[in-house]
């Protein structure tokens, strides 16, 4: 299960097709998050037993085509379920009784979560929204493209958080709980959260996560997170090319590599779990291999959880033929370069396929580039985009990616 940055439920951590909105009966202001699961779910877990597609699963489907593994897969795995073999694992599955019993209804409890705290950032990513960055909130506003900043994140009201620890405090086979801001790291929720759970006696038996933008270090922060199970960084970041600084605004590559490796450092001596967290767009795509470079050297997993869809015209599949082809060349090269077993990865966050599952995710760039259709109409709009904002920022996409000049000036840039 998820909780978004204002209170919304939603089924899972994938679920994130459109911007969740606020809606009574499914926001923690007004439902136990463990009721929501069990009662209002029912309807959805219906649908997939009964074999439906369903709506909030469009990210997952379209991952799952262009042969990233994605959300759905790596949960059935948790159930000992494969697609590869789906009748012979799902007859063998420990849950199977539970399916076919289940209309639906479940006395099962969530026991894997997804908390967003809200929207403290000190970034202003061009792929973010303003209910995500605190920073890109107040730009927006100042250059017009929104009238008013989001409402305060649920982790602000105390009766809530409090609310919600309870409920989580009653899971006795509660497993994993992972962290997104904003950046956490500057979120006073998520110190307090930690806290929570460590006063309630079940952090010893709970893995958690966190994922931060590479530009905050904190040392106090190690004591507090050791009294976990075990503990997942998730480290964002879209290349190790000047590109970054133009996309993950205003960090500066020099710095985010130093703070990376601090934190590589540190997580290799305490034996975390440790992934890359990338949101290729197509302005970072051409050298995503330059993430794909550092991540191999230092043995590191890389994870693009799906492919972006919003704002569309930073998808992929924006770019035009010509581009395409140099994006798709130079990931076959890494891919020739750095060939391994040719598996499929499920279990991603195994440190010992850290080469192969690299390798899938960036066949899985090659997959979508060579298949997606293609979607040059929304140039003008990318090109639209990036000059408000520029107006703001004193920048220029064309000193950060002048291989793009051509293309940009063409669409009205």
């Amino acid at each position: 299960m998820k909780i978004s940055h204002n209170g919304q439920f939603t089924c899972c951590r994938w679920d994130i097709h459109k911007e969740p909105e606020y809606e009574h009966d499914t926001n923690i202001r007004n439902i136990d998050p463990i009721t929501f699961f069990q009662e209002n779910m029912r309807s959805f877990r219906k649908g997939l037993l009964d074999g439906e597609p369903q709506e909030k699963c469009a990210e997952c489907y379209q991952v799952d085509k262009h042969g990233k593994v994605s959300g759905r897969q790596r949960q059935l795995l948790k159930s000992g379920v494969t697609l590869d073999k789906f009748e012979k694992t799902l007859l063998s599955s420990p849950m199977l009784e539970y399916f076919k019993r289940s209309d639906g209804a479940t006395a099962l409890m969530p026991i894997d979560w997804q908390i967003d705290l809200g929207n403290y950032c000190n970034g202003s990513c061009i792929y973010c929204l303003p209910s995500y960055s605190s920073a890109l909130a107040t730009e927006f506003k100042k250059i017009g493209l929104i009238k008013e900043l989001p409402p305060k994140p649920w982790t602000e009201y105390p009766e809530l958080v409090d609310k919600f620890v309870e409920a989580l405090a009653r899971i006795d086979q509660l497993s994993y709980i992972h962290f997104l801001g904003g950046e956490t790291l500057i979120t006073p929720a998520f110190r307090k959260i930690l806290d929570r759970l460590v006063d309630k006696g079940i952090a010893g038996r709970v893995a958690i996560g966190f994922t931060t933008n590479l530009t905050v270090w904190d040392d106090d922060m190690f004591s507090l997170l050791s009294q976990f199970r075990e503990v997942n960084l998730g480290m964002s970041v879209e290349c190790f090319h000047p590109i970054n600084d133009y996309i993950r605004y205003p960090s500066k590559i020099d710095k985010v590599q130093d703070t990376c490796l601090r934190w590589i450092e540190q997580g290799k001596k305490l034996n975390w779990l440790m992934q890359f967290r990338v949101t290729p767009t197509n302005l970072s795509i051409l050298h995503l291999d330059t993430l794909y470079d550092f991540a191999h050297e230092h043995g590191i997993a890389v994870e693009s959880c799906n492919f972006i869809t919003k704002p569309e015209f930073l998808r992929p599949s924006v770019l035009p033929m010509d581009m395409r082809e140099k994006a798709i060349s130079k990931l076959k090269n890494w891919i020739e370069k750095h060939q391994g077993r040719k598996q499929t990865i499920i279990n991603t966050r195994n440190p010992g396929t850290v080469t192969d599952q690299i390798i899938q995710d960036a066949q899985s760039y090659v997959n979508y580039l060579e298949n997606e259709p293609y979607e040059t109409d929304r140039l003008p709009d990318l090109v639209t985009y990036v000059k408000k904002l520029e107006s703001n920022r004193n920048n220029s996409i064309i000193n950060h990616l002048p291989e793009y000049e051509e293309l940009l000036r063409t669409a009205g840039y």
